[in-house]
C-alpha cells in the first residue's frame, strides 16, 4: 500500500537527502519512515548532528540564486548604488538569512556567508578584488546596508 521513498527532494532546494543506510522506522501506525541524514523541510535542511552546515550551503545557493535572477537590476548603472543596495537587502539577503536565527552558527559558518555577500557587493559596485577596495568602502556605496 505505501511505498518507500529512497530520498526525498526539496522543490526550493532540489538537494536530495542523503540515507543513512537504514531501510526504516517502525513508529506504530501503519507506515515506515526511512532515516536519513539531511532532510530539507520548508527551504531550510536539517541534519541529524544538529549544526548547521548544510542549512548555511543550502541558503548561500538559494541567496546565488536570487542575484542571478536580479542581476540585471542589481548591476543597471541607471539605477543608484544605493537603491541597488536596497534592493539587494530586501530581496537577496532575506532569503539568504531566512530562518537563520535557529542555526547554531559557527565562525565558519558566518564566514562563508560574509563572503558570499563580499562577491555579490562587488559584483553589483563593478569592482574586482584586485581594486583592493575595502569592503567597509563598499557597505557605504551600497547604503550601509
Amino acid at each position: 500500500m505505501y511505498k518507500v521513498m529512497r530520498s526525498f527532494i526539496c522543490g526550493g532546494c532540489t538537494n536530495p537527502v542523503i540515507s543513512t543506510g537504514h531501510t526504516s522506522v517502525d513508529i506504530g501506525v501503519s507506515a515506515n519512515l526511512e532515516v536519513v541524514d539531511k532532510f530539507c523541510y520548508l527551504g531550510d535542511i536539517l541534519s541529524v548532528d544538529g549544526d548547521a552546515d548544510a542549512a548555511v550551503e543550502a541558503r548561500i545557493r538559494i541567496g546565488w540564486n536570487k542575484f542571478r535572477q536580479l542581476v540585471p537590476l542589481l548591476t543597471n548603472r541607471d539605477i543608484s548604488l544605493i537603491r541597488r543596495g536596497r534592493l539587494y537587502s530586501s530581496c537577496v539577503r532575506s532569503s539568504m538569512l531566512h530562518a537563520s536565527e535557529t542555526w547554531p552558527v559557527r565562525k565558519e559558518n558566518e564566514l562563508a556567508l560574509q563572503q558570499a555577500e563580499m562577491r555579490m557587493d562587488r559584483w553589483m559596485c563593478s569592482v574586482k578584488v584586485k581594486d583592493r577596495v575595502p569592503s567597509k568602502e563598499l557597505r557605504e556605496r551600497l547604503g550601509n546596508r
